[in-house]
């Protein structure tokens, strides 16, 4: 008794040094360290160990001390049934070489035990996802849904499976990730006999599927899927739902789930966001943002997860493209930068490892937006050596495209054109993309003057791509006023303003009102060939006044960046805290933040 009153003193006294403002990490580490020495039974020892660890990744450099605490806890609780802390902490903290060899020997000590031999291969996966060896992750997910199946796991079946799918879908494979999409949608229509545990995994199937058809460019294939989504999650977030703990926390095999209804939530608005932006709706796209980045933020005040930040520096990349379509350049830099503080927010920079590439992106897109074409290329180059997935490249190499276009660099462009075409024309699969990459094309064709050449110019309204549509109507316009076909030219103008007004695309508008004042001229309407004029100037000045201000924006010399982490520019940094994460009751089977590069 006289030891136990010991071991929770010198506990309560670490936990008390931990919590104090400032923390004293020294003191909360030599009260663990004392407790040794009243030779604790091997479970205290094990949990000391693991929690020194754990202090020492969470607030101090010394990670080989951390690991060193961290593989002595494991030894001494590979017999006990708690090991997973140990395992999982190893995992997230980078220690990854080890956190496999500790994973698989553990998933081979846990076959008769069908919990923890789930549990371990969804880990184990996960570190294979993140280090991108994505076909043993597929592989281990595979295993999963048949050790699910032999014991009549049917709802961890299906998580399994959707998991999987959701990492075939990051290597497109796009064959086999429909195969597995309807497989588990049968299982979930025909043989989920829990009605809430079904919600949840038809939210999981459809958010899946909607990024299939998203990944894809078919924005109107998808809208019912969608819409059949947003329907689910308004279900799941009534108030009369039971909370996450009762429908999940009976069944030791039904203690999984992909994400908490909360996030899930956000996640629901995020693919809507995307949705948006894909059809060309940028007010929604900007609405349902703020609504999410709100959700956010709410969620943050209770209960900090990483994957928030996740689903923060994805909405701020598609809100940052909406702000450039609309001509407001000094919000997408204010934006730019907030995305770059989120990313330099967590601690180990692992958001910055995964969204580097997306940030040079952006800033490529926002230099060319004012002109900037040498600061824009070495972005866009930047971007193209850090991208590890194909969409970013292409859309990077098709901005690039258009820059060795404006700036008659016909060498560059004629190599980018044929490397895109040779590489993605017979094989690639999004319609948006290449779509883009065929107006690219006709832009070029129009330049060199082959107007009957650029007529030819593949439309992109058969998926409701409102945007490239209305770039490829106002180019065709262009096309027909050039050969003298002022008919054709006002049937292909006045659509492609509808549209661009519609989005609304500042640039789009400009460069047909400029098409209007000419055709008017010729048609000899003064007054309309007035209005032109003036919607032209208008659109022009609101272009120049919000440049002028954008690049005297600190954040503006964020377009000097090209290599390490982004500079400061005179904001104040905001910092997420870190949590050393603990495993709760129900396992969130897909902290498998990957998935997300889809968008």
């Amino acid at each position: 008794m006289a030891q136990d009153a010991c071991y929770i003193s010198l506990l309560g006294l670490a936990e008390y040094f931990r919590t104090s403002n400032p923390p004293n990490i020294k003191k909360a580490i030599q009260c663990l360290q004392a407790l040794f020495t009243f030779q604790p039974p091997t479970k205290v020892e094990a949990r000391t160990h693991f929690q020194m660890g754990q202090m020492l990744m969470a607030y101090t450099k010394n990670i080989d001390l951390a690991r060193n605490h961290l593989e002595k806890a494991w030894t001494l609780s590979e017999n006990l049934v708690s090991f997973d802390d140990v395992s999982s902490t190893l995992s997230e903290n980078g220690a990854t070489s080890f956190g496999k060899a500790i994973l698989r020997k553990a998933v081979e000590l846990s076959v008769n035990n069908v919990y923890w031999h789930c549990r371990l291969l969804l880990q184990l996966s996960q570190i294979h996802a993140t280090d991108k060896d994505y076909n043993a992750a597929s592989e281990l997910l595979s295993v999963g849904a048949d050790s699910a199946d032999e014991c009549g796991a049917t709802y961890l079946k299906v998580l399994f499976l959707l998991s999987r799918a959701m990492i075939l879908m990051i290597e497109r494979k796009t064959s086999d990730v429909l195969n597995l999409l309807n497989n588990a949608g049968s299982i979930i229509d025909n043989s989920i006999a829990n009605s809430h545990q079904k919600e949840y995994l038809k939210v999981f199937f459809l958010v899946l599927q909607v990024c299939y058809y998203l990944a894809l460019g078919q924005v109107k294939t998808v809208k019912p899927s969608l819409k059949q989504l947003q329907m689910s999650i308004q279900t799941i977030m009534a108030p009369n739902w039971p909370s996450d703990e009762v429908i999940f926390g009976q069944n030791p095999l039904e203690m999984f789930m992909w994400l908490p209804k909360e996030q899930l939530y956000v996640l629901v608005y995020l693919v809507t966001v995307s949705h948006s932006m894909m059809s060309g709706y940028m007010d929604k796209a900007q609405k349902y943002t703020e609504k999410a980045l709100t959700q956010i933020e709410n969620l943050k005040d209770t209960e900090y997860n990483p994957i928030l930040s996740t689903f923060k520096i994805i909405l701020l990349e598609h809100i940052v493209m909406c702000r450039l379509i609309m001509g407001n350049r000094e919000l997408a830099i204010t934006e730019i930068a907030i995305a770059r503080d989120v990313c330099l927010a967590l601690p180990n920079r692992s958001l910055l490892k995964r969204h580097s590439a997306q940030l040079h992106c952006l800033l490529g897109l926002y230099s060319m937006s004012i002109t900037l074409f040498d600061s824009a290329e070495k972005q866009f180059l930047t971007c193209i050596s850090e991208a590890a997935e194909g969409d970013l490249k292409l859309f990077a190499h098709l901005n690039l495209a258009i820059i060795y276009l404006r700036t008659k660099r016909e060498t560059e462009l004629k190599a980018i054109l044929d490397g895109v075409s040779t590489e993605n024309s017979a094989s690639y699969n999004s319609q948006a993309l290449m779509g883009a990459f065929y107006y690219v094309q006709g832009l070029n064709s129009f330049h060199k003057s082959s107007f009957h050449e650029a007529k030819n110019l593949k439309m992109a309204n058969q998926e409701d791509l409102n945007r490239l549509t209305s770039c490829s109507l106002v180019l065709l316009s262009h096309v027909f006023l050039s050969i003298g076909n002022s008919k054709e030219s006002m049937n292909m103008v006045t659509p492609a303003m509808q549209l661009a007004s519609k989005i609304p695309d500042i640039n789009v508008q400009l460069w047909g009102s400029a098409i209007l004042k000419d055709l008017h001229r010729m048609s000899k309407d003064v007054n309309r060939e007035k209005e032109a004029y003036a919607n032209h100037v208008k659109y022009s000045e609101n272009l120049i006044a919000d440049q002028k201000k954008s690049v005297t924006m600190p954040q503006h010399t964020l377009i000097n960046w090209l290599s390490g982490e982004p500079p400061m520019t005179g904001e104040q940094l905001v910092t997420i805290p870190h949590q050393p994460s603990t495993s709760g009751v129900i396992v969130h089977a897909a902290q498998q933040q990957q998935y997300l590069q889809n968008f």
